[in-house]
Parts: structure tokens; sequence; C-alpha cells
């Protein structure tokens, strides 16, 4: 990989005067990832198109004032535990843990406080081959009222000309639940275009979903196949070829925002295609985790917005990684318990190309 190198500055101050610093990791052919240390977010990926024009295919801001006076996730690892917890309260080896409601009754993404809104310290930066940048938080114990303190580090490396790839590892000082993901919101056209995602053509290696009600939170019962639903992306679908459709569950979700029970759980493999005709700009996300969260920007309503324009619903997608929502209160879920002599480890794997040169 020729041309890669790192730089660093500043990227905004905290009200108490802490600094906001940023890595930019470069690639080849114009492929950038640009971190910052305020919720250990990907602020930006700029990606060459068909054409090998560049742009910027993340939902985001330009500085840090955007990113504290509107709490909406954008590239964000979030934590404890994305996704929902219903009404804010598990029971953990027989011990019911009552967590801090910010989804109401239910805790959503680590509660009032979460990962995404704390400052990460850089631990290492990697030049070479595989440039890195490798930032550390600490949850404390009783820390959003989740048990156990949390040492996480997060990775994100360019493991390919145009491929980035996050790393999340964690360990507790006592059994809790741990459930870790990014959140970045993808337009594959590029922020510049100004158009929507429902022309993006997604797969998804899921035979089953899971249902919700409508506060977003798994139906009682197995997963739904999603053969003969608008859920069934199992080959490459239009997104906004049924998303108007008279089902009860996209009335629920006001649109996608279900978690997919992903095949062969347990090894990184794929998750999901995105491709975006337009531009030819193709996005392939590698997983270890058992879940993907889709979720096709409901409740983006153009009175917030970044990088030079009103974000509006549909103008992006989020695909992310995790575990099954409010899998501490279901038993036939896959099992978020971490215990002391356990490591967390989720891989996320963006692989970007092209399908072709554009006139």
């Amino acid at each position: 990989m020729t041309g890669v190198r790192i730089t660093e500055d500043v990227f905004g101050t905290l009200p108490d005067g802490r600094a906001v610093d940023r890595v930019t990791l470069r690639g080849a052919q114009g492929f950038e990832a640009r971190i910052i240390t305020y919720g250990a977010a990907l602020q930006a990926l700029v990606v060459p198109d068909a054409n090998g024009v560049c742009d910027d295919v993340l939902l985001g801001h330009d500085d840090i004032q955007g990113y504290l006076a509107h709490r909406q996730f954008f590239g964000a690892t979030v934590g404890r535990y994305a996704n929902r917890i219903a009404n804010a309260r598990f029971v953990l080896d027989g011990q019911t843990i009552r967590l801090n409601p910010n989804d109401e009754p239910h805790a959503l993404h680590g509660g009032p406080d979460g990962f995404d809104r704390r400052l990460w310290q850089i631990t290492k930066v990697e030049e070479g081959a595989q440039p890195a940048v490798t930032l550390l938080y600490v949850s404390a114990d009783g820390e959003e009222n989740y048990p156990g303190r949390l040492d996480i580090r997060v990775t994100y490396r360019l493991t390919g000309p145009s491929e980035l790839s996050v790393e999340f590892v964690a360990k507790t000082s006592r059994p809790t639940i741990v459930n870790l993901t990014n959140h970045s919101f993808f337009n594959l056209d590029g922020v510049s275009a100004q158009t929507d995602i429902l022309g993006h053509r997604l797969s998804v290696a899921a035979d089953h979903f899971l249902a919700i009600d409508e506060s977003a939170i798994p139906l009682p019962g197995p997963p739904r196949p999603v053969a003969g639903t608008p859920f069934d992306f199992r080959e490459a679908t239009a997104i906004g070829a049924r998303i108007r459709a008279a089902d009860l569950q996209l009335r629920s979700g006001r649109g996608y925002d279900h978690n997919y029970c992903l095949r062969d759980a347990g090894g990184l493999r794929l998750a999901a295609r995105l491709e975006a005709p337009r531009c030819g700009r193709v996005m392939e996300l590698l997983t270890n985790q058992p879940g993907l969260q889709v979720y096709s920007g409901n409740y983006l309503d153009g009175t917030k917005g970044g990088k030079g324009r009103l974000h509006r619903q549909s103008d992006a997608i989020c695909l992310e990684p995790q575990n099954w929502p409010d899998a501490p209160n279901r038993a036939d879920f896959p099992s978020p318990r971490l215990s002391p002599d356990q490591t967390y480890k989720h891989t996320i794997v963006y692989r970007f190309s092209t399908t072709g040169v554009r006139a």
C-alpha cells in the first residue's frame, strides 16, 4: 500500500477544556478514515467511486460543537450495551440491575451518558503497511449502573487499500454484560451528493429477523423468517423497494430498525453488502457477531445536520453488528454475559470496491 500515512490534529475542545484529538489514517487512491477521541467515533470515511472521485460516505459533523449539541451516535463507539434493554433492567446472577432509562421506559445504547459521550484516550498509533490507532476507555464499576469496571480498547486499522477494520477488546473486573458496536450512518453516494439511500441495493446474510413491538423491543417467541416479508434481503434489493409496504413491522419501526439474526454465528464472515448503483461504490461488511441491526435513518428529521447539510429521513443507513437487542432479558438469545476470566472481542471489517466506471 503506497502513500500510506498518519496525521494527528485537534478536532475541538470540550466545555471543560479537554482537547478532542483526531487521527487520520490515509490509504491508497484517496481512501481515508478520520477518528476522533470523543466517543471513539469514525468522523469521516473518504472512499473513491467508480470514476476515482473521492467523497465522505458518512453522516457526521465538521466540529465538536455538532456532536455536543445533538446526540445522534454518528460514527460512535456505542456501549456498554448497544441497542435496547427492556424497562432498563435485567437480572444477572440472581441480582436485579436497574439502569438509567433514556428511551422511556427502556435503556438505549448505554444510557444517558454511554460510551459515545465519553472522551477516549489514544494509547497507540502505528505506522507502516497497516496504519492504525488504538483508543482506550475505562468504564468505572457502577457507571450508568452497570456492574464491573470495564477496560475497553478500540483499534481502527487500514487492512487493505480500501478496507477499514475495527476491533473492540474488553475485560471486566466482575461479571457484567457487554455489547459494543460502531454506529456509522452510511450513504455510499457521498454526503456531497445530497441523495437518499432508498436506491442503494442491500443484501444481508440472514434468514430470520426479530419482530419488535411499538417501542422497538423484540416480541416474545422465536425469530421470524424473512421469506415472504419486506425484510427479505437475502438477494440484493433496493432499500426503498418495500419500505412503504403496509406491514405492521415496518410501521412499528417507522421503516427498517430491526435485528437480523446472522447465519453461521461465531466466526468472521460476510454479513451484508451495500451497493450504490449511482456512483458504483460497494461496501461489504464482515463481523463475528450474531446480529446485525439494520436502521434506515427513520428518525432523521431535517432539524439536525452536519457536513454542510441537513439530514433527513433515509439520508443514510446504519448497519450495526452486535448481539441481539434485549438479550440480557432473553435466555433464548445469545448471551451477552462477560466474566473476569473472559475477553470480549468484536471485529468489524468495512471492505470497499466499485462496480465499474460510470459515464
